[in-house]
C-alpha cells in the first residue's frame, strides 16, 4: 500500500509539528497487528494466530486499495460516437463496500450513479470503478457520495449527475446502539438533476422500478 505515514515530532509541550514521512513496511504492519492482539488479550505466538498478521496486511491491501487509484484517470477514456443519445445512463444497485473511518468497521450497500452525456459517454464498467477507487478507503458516506458525483461532474462535464448511496454502517449494527438494518441515504445531484425537480423524481422511480 502507498498510503503516507504522518509522524508528529514535539517541539515543547505546547507545541507539535506534523511532517509527512515514508509508508510503514510490511513488517511494521505486522508487528502493529500482533501489538492489537495482545491488547484484545490474547497471544499471537499460538498456533490459530501466527499467519494472522499476514493475513490482515495483506486484507487491508485489498479493503484499502482506493489509495492506489486515480479516479480521474479512470474516466480518462471516453466515447464520442453515441449517434445523439442525450438521455440518461444509469446503473443501478451497485454493491458498495467501505470502512467507517471513526471505527474502521464496515459500510455495505449500494450505489446507483447515473448521468446525462453532453457528447461524450465513458465505459460503464468505469462508472463502478470509481465508486471503489473512492469507498476503498477509509470513508464517512457522506463524503463519498460526493466525491463520486463531483469527479463525474468534473472530467466528463456532463449536463447532470445523479448518484445515491444506501449502506449500513457496521459501527452501529455491532457495537454502540447496536441497531440492525438501518440504512443511511445520501445523495448529491448536479446540473439538471439538482435544477429540474422532474428529472430528479425521474432519477429516483428508475433506481426504485
Amino acid at each position: 500500500m502507498n498510503a503516507i505515514a504522518y509522524d508528529t515530532i514535539t517541539r515543547d509541550e505546547n507545541q507539535t509539528e506534523e511532517y509527512v514521512s515514508s509508508a510503514p513496511t510490511r513488517a511494521e504492519a505486522e508487528e502493529a497487528v500482533r501489538t492489537l492482539i495482545r491488547w484484545a488479550g490474547d497471544d499471537p505466538r499460538r498456533e490459530g494466530l501466527l499467519d494472522t498478521p499476514k493475513r490482515v496486511t495483506k486484507a487491508f491491501q485489498e479493503w484499502f486499495s482506493g489509495y492506489d487509484e486515480d479516479p480521474e484517470a479512470i474516466l480518462a477514456r471516453t466515447f464520442e460516437e453515441v449517434e445523439g443519445y442525450d438521455d440518461i445512463v444509469l446503473m443501478k444497485d451497485i454493491r458498495l463496500e467501505s470502512y467507517c473511518e471513526h471505527h474502521m468497521a464496515p459500510i455495505i450497500g449500494k450505489a446507483h450513479i447515473a448521468y446525462i452525456p453532453d457528447g461524450k459517454v465513458v465505459g460503464i464498467s468505469k462508472l463502478a470503478r470509481l465508486i471503489d477507487a473512492y469507498a476503498k478507503r477509509l470513508q464517512i458516506q457522506e463524503k463519498l457520495t460526493a466525491q463520486i458525483a463531483d469527479t463525474l461532474e468534473s472530467v466528463l462535464a456532463p449536463r447532470g449527475v445523479a448518484v445515491m448511496i444506501e449502506a449500513e454502517h457496521q459501527c452501529m449494527s455491532t457495537r454502540g446502539v447496536h441497531k440492525h438494518g438501518v440504512d443511511t441515504v445520501t445523495t448529491r445531484f448536479t446540473g439538471v438533476f439538482q435544477e429540474d425537480a422532474k428529472m430528479e423524481d425521474r432519477f429516483l422511480r428508475l433506481i426504485r422500478s
